[in-house]
């Protein structure tokens, strides 16, 4: 499979900075394995929206994909509890 090109939001950027490191460390490369495998086991898509989610210990990441443009768009990157709002 052809790797995607992964493009993070800015305000996606300041969420993974404000995490503890070792988990920022955990979703760094959690984000890095979704440019090869862009749905991986255990993600899921979200209701009524064109995003998908993987888990990562308590935190989520939110993205949405282009499969004809081959690119990742990183949405948000937030505890469990408060990504969805």
């Amino acid at each position: 499979m052809a790797s995607y090109k992964l493009l993070i939001k800015p305000s996606a950027a300041k969420e993974v900075e404000s995490l503890p490191l070792r988990e920022r460390r955990r979703i760094v490369a959690r984000i890095q394995r979704l440019a090869t495998e862009p749905r991986p086991p255990g993600c899921q898509k979200l209701s009524g929206e064109e995003k998908y989610r993987v888990r990562q210990g308590d935190y989520r990441v939110v993205y949405g994909m282009d499969d004809a443009k081959k690119e990742l768009l990183v949405v948000k990157i937030g505890h469990r509890g408060d990504v969805y709002q």
